[in-house]
């Protein structure tokens, strides 16, 4: 079965203005409403293989045998006058949706991370005044994508030099990154321990409360 992943990017066209307090709210409302509509129906006739959303982010794949991606463009633009959804299809099996590069082989799919092509490596430098938690907020959120993300072992190195160059056009030492690290590795590695290796490493610590009360 022959299928191809489609992003699809709603946004309004007219009517409620994107800085109005309710606005997010209604565009929820309409995306909710479009998925018991249309989408529910189409994943049980197997037209849609595959459907995420994240706020207004649509990743669709479809079987090419039953719909096709202008079939399901109109079809969701013709819900309302004052919706337009806007379509990305993927090129030479690749598609980006959100950070993600996701490409399609024959019988599997394989993740790397995606950047805009807007992307800058511009981060809290080292030298400022911020609180260190603050400065390395970045660089742990990039470290902690990189490990759980499923991504391929050359993507995985890929980023690594590309974090490893933020970090030096900041300012940053480079243990900064490599003590989170050590510490991210070490705490998944004991997730897959088995439950009672976790249990006998665990320690029990006593804390005493003073107060003027007591």
């Amino acid at each position: 079965m022959e299928s191809e992943g489609s992003l699809l990017h709603s946004q309004p066209k007219k009517g409620i203005a994107m800085g109005s307090h309710i606005s997010s709210t209604i565009a929820e409302i309409c995306l909710q409403f479009l998925k018991e509509i249309y989408i529910k129906q189409w994943l049980e006739s197997k037209e849609i293989l595959y459907y995420k959303r994240y706020v207004e982010d649509i990743l669709i794949i479809f079987d090419q045998n039953k719909t096709n991606e202008k079939t399901i463009m109109n079809r969701t633009n013709n819900t309302d006058s004052h919706l337009e959804f806007k379509i990305s299809e993927e090129e030479n099996n690749t598609i980006n949706y959100l950070d993600l590069s996701i490409h399609r082989n024959t019988n599997s799919t394989e993740l790397g991370i995606y950047r805009k092509p807007t992307h800058t490596d511009v981060t809290i430098q080292f030298s400022s005044t911020h609180p260190v938690e603050h400065k390395i907020a970045a660089f742990n959120f990039y470290i902690n994508r990189m490990l759980t993300l499923p991504i391929t072992k050359q993507a995985k190195q890929q980023e690594c030099k590309i974090v490893l160059a933020i970090v030096q056009n900041n300012g940053f030492p480079l243990h900064i990154i490599h003590n989170p690290k050590k510490k991210m590795i070490a705490k998944k590695q004991r997730q897959k321990l088995p439950t009672t290796t976790i249990q006998q490493t665990k320690k029990w610590v006593t804390f005493s409360y003073h107060s003027t009360l007591i």
